[in-house]
């Protein structure tokens, strides 16, 4: 099952450098990262920075099935 650990807006503020929630939208955008918005700002969930940054899942969708004898 793969991750969907949340990325706040906290921690989205510490990964881009920037400050404002917008600020941090349009970069979120600008990778091509899908995002969520809440009350406090945006969020996104690992999988999504990993997707966007081109990182492989430690469980991928298409895990190949073990068949024991």
């Amino acid at each position: 099952m793969p991750s969907q650990a949340l990325v706040d807006t906290e921690q989205l503020k510490s990964l881009t450098g920037y400050r404002r929630p917008g600020d941090i939208e349009r970069w979120l955008r600008t990778h091509d990262i899908r995002f969520f918005p809440s009350k406090n700002g945006p969020v996104t969930t690992i999988d999504s920075l990993n997707s966007a940054l081109g990182l492989q899942s430690k469980h991928p969708d298409n895990a190949q099935e073990i068949e024991f004898l």
